[in-house]
């Protein structure tokens, strides 16, 4: 029996900023499979930037419901509108039950997903997780792109690759053409356990001001607080050399302006996988997550990690309230990944 054509996929959309990126390599692997199927994505609102960035992706669905809320009626609601866009195939990327709602109630007839929480029904094309065997994120995603007899094995992938769109530098205030530029990205949604301490930002950012690059650090309005400790503590000669962003730009403009980097620092954060995905020099600083699962998709991001007892806990917070797998990672290690030839007095 042949498998049914599939011309148009409705994919529900991830809620992290750093898990949309990635999802970029399912919607690549879908797209070089066949090239003429529909992608639609349907997520949070604040994810069309990243959407709007993808070639692949034709049309950006805005969940009317917010993250945490069930919203059954609403659910219903757009399940039955989408109905009428005849999709052939669901793919369903959050792990939760009610994510798997909408193309239900939308009657898609091929509903594809992880098992997640017991989704039998909801899913009719039902996949179970082998951890060992898809050890990446990406790598599962991607393997929703084909048929589940091929679910265990770790599939190749093609990175991200976001089209940041043009910035003029000539009329934004906050850019000066001409001058090397470091973007620092300090915050991390998750906690603060994946925050590498602001005054080692600082130290890594005083480094380059003096070397005339100019610096500017991006962020959310939680990260302002982050961003001014590390603003403080930069030398007063050289504050005019030093933008903080954070808090003051639209997700869009960020990525925009993350694609005028030289070089870029971050945690491990969506900023982190945005600057991979556009192929920009990175240095991710990792503590408490794991690098092996969601590592920056791109070949000249270097990442940094020491090795100690109790690192990776996946905490938010330090349970042992040292935090020492940030705070022993010194800021001379990555100002040497950025500019190898200077001299730096600690490791």
């Amino acid at each position: 029996m042949s498998e049914p054509e599939i011309k148009k996929i409705l994919i529900i959309g991830p809620s992290w900023v750093g898990d949309m990126v990635m999802a970029q390599s399912l919607f690549k692997a879908l797209k070089a499979d066949n090239p003429a199927v529909q992608i639609d994505v349907l997520a949070m609102d604040w994810t069309r930037p990243l959407l709007q960035r993808m070639p692949e992706v034709s049309e950006a669905i805005t969940m009317p419901v917010s993250h945490g809320v069930f919203g059954w009626a609403m659910r219903r609601k757009l399940g039955k509108q989408l109905a009428q866009n005849h999709y052939d195939q669901a793919i369903v990327l959050p792990n939760s039950w009610k994510s798997a709602l909408i193309p239900w109630f939308a009657g898609i007839p091929i509903r594809t997903g992880w098992r997640g929480e017991m989704r039998y029904g909801l899913l009719n094309d039902i996949r179970q997780l082998d951890k060992q065997a898809l050890p990446m994120m990406v790598q599962r995603f991607v393997s929703l792109a084909y048929p589940a007899s091929q679910s265990h094995a770790a599939p190749s992938y093609q990175p991200p690759l976001m089209q940041p769109f043009p910035v003029d530098e000539n009329v934004n205030p906050e850019l000066r053409p001409g001058q090397k530029r470091l973007m620092l990205c300090p915050g991390a949604e998750f906690g603060p356990a994946k925050q590498w301490p602001p005054e080692y930002y600082a130290e890594v950012a005083n480094t380059l001001l003096k070397q005339g690059w100019q610096v500017l650090a991006l962020g959310s309005k939680a990260d302002q607080n982050t961003a001014a400790e590390i603003e403080n503590a930069i030398e007063p000669n050289h504050q005019s050399q030093f933008v903080n962003l954070s808090g003051r730009t639209t997700l869009e403009e960020a990525i925009d302006l993350l694609g005028t980097a030289d070089w870029v620092i971050s945690n491990d954060s969506g900023l982190m996988h945005i600057a991979a995905a556009m192929q920009r020099p990175l240095v991710a600083v990792y503590g408490p997550t794991s690098p092996a699962f969601t590592p920056p998709l791109a070949d000249n991001a270097h990442i940094v990690q020491i090795d100690i007892e109790c690192s990776p806990c996946f905490e938010r917070e330090c349970p042992l309230g040292h935090h020492r797998c940030m705070r022993d990672l010194q800021a001379a290690s990555v100002t040497r990944l950025i500019l190898p030839a200077t001299s730096v007095s600690r490791i």
